[in-house]
């Protein structure tokens, strides 16, 4: 195979840029994982969004339908931390187009201190937090390095960057992601294939959304109050927004960025510099 070469700037559409890729969202029905198979078909990309939820997942297809300029969309069942799930899922993604972009954005969350952190909640994380984010990327790898083309983002946290007290697995497991990000970006840097993480801090999601009620419940304060103490962190304070996030991404996946791997790009208003 020939070392590939960046796509020419002459060539790309500004306004559409991933016109003619197919890009692959897992968890793409709520929050982060909505916010990018939007805006990834706005800038004209074909979009299979993946997930647990069904419905959610018709939803978001159906709001990309309704979206003009925006490319054709799918979705898929699957448990990403499941190989024959995986296996089946891209397989079928395969058929609707070959897969340009990856975007690994399945996770779960949980806390407790670690004294009371049982083997299957740590287990439980580890496999869709890390195993998926293995399993989905080995599933697209082969391919986009055969073409000479592609582009993984996983979507890690703050949490791979630095610790946080009482979500020790979770910190672990995007601490994890990102060394594999690191890893695999060397060794696909001349196949034409980046592989980056973006790691937004407390975004305005479900995560935080179920972090706040288990504050307030136990504190007795507001939901909105523990909102405000979760992005005290952020100097900005405030939450980030996930359409943030998804701008961050779509900078990743563009072809012209070409010499941006084995990234980690912080969204998260200076909490991490």
């Amino acid at each position: 195979m020939s070392e590939a070469r960046p796509d020419s700037a002459h060539s790309i559409d500004n306004a559409r840029p991933l016109a003619g890729r197919h890009a692959v969202v897992t968890g793409g029905g709520r929050g982060i994982g909505r916010a990018i198979a939007l805006r990834l078909a706005d800038a004209g990309a074909r979009i299979t969004v993946m997930g647990r939820s069904v419905d959610q997942l018709a939803a978001v297809v159906a709001e990309i339908g309704d979206r003009n300029g925006a490319g054709p969309a799918q979705h898929l069942g699957v448990d990403v931390a499941d190989e024959d799930s995986v296996a089946r899922a891209f397989g079928a993604a395969g058929e609707f187009a070959p897969i340009d972009i990856l975007i690994n954005n399945a996770g779960i969350a949980d806390s407790a201190p670690l004294k009371r952190t049982t083997l299957a909640q740590w287990n439980a994380i580890m496999a869709v937090n890390l195993t998926g984010v293995f399993l989905c990327t080995r599933a697209v790898l082969p391919a986009m390095t055969e073409r000479g083309f592609g582009r993984i983002v996983s979507v890690a946290s703050t949490a791979g960057l630095k610790g946080y007290a009482y979500v020790a697995p979770y910190c672990a497991s995007k601490h994890g992601v990102i060394g594999m990000t690191r890893s695999l970006a060397l060794e696909t840097a001349r196949t034409g294939v980046t592989v980056n993480c973006v790691c937004p801090g407390y975004t305005d999601s479900d995560i935080v959304d179920a972090a706040a009620r288990t504050i307030a419940e136990k504190t007795g304060r507001t939901e909105e109050q523990a909102k405000v103490d979760i992005s005290s962190g952020n100097p900005q304070k405030r939450l980030i927004q996930p359409e943030e996030v998804a701008e961050a991404t779509l900078w990743l996946c563009d072809p012209r960025a070409g010499s941006m791997t084995g990234q980690s790009v912080a969204v998260a208003g200076g909490e991490v510099m």
